[in-house]
């Protein structure tokens, strides 16, 4: 199989060994993203909604990086510090996409990398 890892400079730098996004086929799976400012690398501050928003937007320059956008994406794994923000990250989430809404689950995590609230993962699939 081929393997086509994706890269930009409009999403924050992968803190691992990982790739921001690898193509396989049509199908593209796009690393978990937390709210970091893609110019300094650092966490962005404020409540719920602002990191929501930082990680959707990041999400959304992998996916265009790949040739595709959030409109394309068929699952996301959304990961929270504390369930009481569900609500808050579903309002995000529902200014981000279109209907029909893609596949989801969340969870309620102990931690995230440099102590994010919310990290939100995807599957896109490409015509």
């Amino acid at each position: 199989m081929n393997r086509t890892c994706i890269q930009t400079e409009h999403a924050p730098a992968a803190i691992g060994p990982y790739s921001q996004a690898v193509r396989a086929g049509n199908t593209v799976y796009l690393s978990g993203q937390i709210p970091l400012d893609p110019a300094s690398g650092q966490l962005v501050h404020g409540d719920i909604s602002k990191q929501a928003q930082c990680v959707f937007d990041n999400l959304k320059a992998v996916c265009e990086a790949a040739g595709g956008d959030l409109d394309a994406v068929v699952r996301i794994g959304i990961y929270l510090t504390d369930l009481a923000h569900f609500a808050a990250v579903n309002a995000v989430m529902e200014t981000c996409f279109n209907a029909p809404y893609p596949a989801r689950a969340t969870v309620q995590v102990a931690a995230l990398p440099k102590a994010a609230q919310v990290e939100v993962d995807a599957i896109m699939v490409l015509d």
